[in-house]
């Protein structure tokens, strides 16, 4: 087996992937913040040749990409002689989406043989099913996150986002290109008079999308502001959402009264 590189963005993620994996090659890119502390190789977006090369290089294998990453701007006047080549692909996959546009990426890897591995495959930090922190669920709380299961299930072919708030059957929030944060944000402005439960956040992937590359992902600021909103819990997708950061998100979940709960057949 060969090294593994960490493709490393903004986040906890990144950062607890180095830690498990102490001789992995870290790799930012221009542009991209991050929380890396120790040495990193840096690369552009217009320069991918360079990377591959510096991979290869490096006897790197395998890749796996952590972090919160948004939509590169290229200036094509940048491209190195791979870009140039790839820039039609490129195009087409900016016009068709962020799934398309992460496609693409993995193909990219996998053409220059590397084998894109998932997070998951690493960290043993999906949510398992049933109870996980916090207190139990009543039965208003489950049908509320059965609710936005049905509701994220509605809109996961539209690419709009992960996660729903349900609080006695209506929809107080639905996340968009903002965020979670954003999202929960909002749903603690609602009035009471609007709420027939105190709600569930419920979190999933969308249809199609590659976990690899595009996991959902919950960690101690979503905890936070969970309690914040006034809700009852978060229930997630069994095995396919992150819990970043597990010893704290679990422990701020049993002292703020907010359960964590894993979904099965999400």
């Amino acid at each position: 087996m060969g090294r593994l590189a960490i493709i490393s963005a903004k986040g906890l993620l990144p950062v607890e992937l180095a830690r498990a994996v102490p001789d992995a090659l870290i790799v930012t890119l221009k542009g991209v913040a991050h929380d890396q502390s120790g040495p990193v190789h840096e690369h552009q977006f217009e320069k991918l040749g360079a990377l591959f090369v510096d991979l290869k290089s490096e006897g790197v294998t395998e890749v796996v990409f952590a972090g919160a990453m948004s939509r590169p701007k290229l200036d094509p006047a940048d491209f190195d002689d791979f870009m140039q080549a790839t820039a039609p692909r490129l195009m087409a996959a900016f016009g068709a989406g962020d799934d398309a546009l992460l496609r693409l990426v993995v193909s990219l890897f996998e053409e220059n043989g590397l084998s894109v591995r998932g997070a998951h495959e690493i960290l043993e930090i999906t949510a398992k099913t049933g109870l996980i922190a916090g207190p139990a669920p009543d039965e208003t709380a489950l049908k509320d996150a059965q609710r936005g299961t049905e509701i994220l299930s509605v809109i996961s072919s539209l690419d709009v986002g992960q996660g729903a708030v349900v609080a006695g059957g209506l929809c107080l929030g639905i996340e968009t290109l903002q965020g979670t944060d954003a999202m929960l944000s909002f749903v603690a402005e609602t009035p009471e008079h609007l709420r027939r439960a105190k709600g569930v956040f419920v979190k999933a992937p969308k249809a199609g999308q590659d976990l690899r590359v595009d996991m959902p992902a919950i960690g101690p600021d979503t905890i936070r502001n969970v309690a914040q909103a006034g809700l009852a819990g978060v229930a997630l997708a069994a095995g396919r959402v992150l819990v970043l950061d597990r010893e704290v998100s679990l422990k701020l979940a049993e002292d703020l009264g907010v359960f964590i709960y894993g979904l099965e057949d999400l």
